[in-house]
């Protein structure tokens, strides 16, 4: 089991699996995913006080680079989408935290509904994540989820408003 452990963390001195396995986060023995969601929480955060040129860049340069290093990951460790590949949760997380309404508090009920659609995977994020390969692929069902609870947390903001 330590010699197992040893060759994972390995990986990590790859800077394509640094970035891609989110600096560890991804080899998380329990729900992957949501340990790379939660590790975006903290430059989510961050990005809230920049002006906004700022974070749509920062936001699109992750993207980006994210489909190139989780398509070349998944290609480097042999299976499409591997569980330890979460640089696209936190693209997702990132972009959500342009969505959502900008206070720091609704960085929790994003991240909920984020995890709730990214595990659920309803359509047509379900559909995507089979048919699309490579880098892109990874991404866009992530970013889906995302737009989805985007959706969910303007109509709670919206019935907040309201009432």
């Amino acid at each position: 089991m330590i010699v197992a452990d040893t060759a994972r963390f390995r990986l990590l001195r790859q800077p394509v699996h640094l970035f891609a396995l989110g600096f560890g986060a991804g080899l998380a023995p329990f729900a992957p995913g949501t340990a790379g969601s939660a590790l975006a929480l903290l430059p989510a955060w961050l990005m809230l006080s920049l002006p906004w040129p700022w974070r749509i860049g920062i936001v699109a340069a992750v993207i980006v680079a994210g489909v190139w290093l989780c398509g070349e990951s998944a290609r480097r460790l042999g299976t499409h989408d591997h569980p330890a590949i979460v640089l696209d949760e936190i693209a997702a997380m990132l972009l959500l935290a342009l969505l959502m309404p900008q206070r720091a508090w609704w960085l929790l009920p994003a991240f909920a509904f984020f995890r709730l659609f990214d595990i659920a995977k309803p359509w047509p994020i379900r559909d995507l994540d089979h048919r699309m390969k490579g880098g892109l692929g990874i991404m866009l069902d992530d970013l889906l989820a995302a737009g989805y609870a985007a959706a969910c947390l303007q109509l709670i903001r919206l019935a907040i408003s309201v009432i």
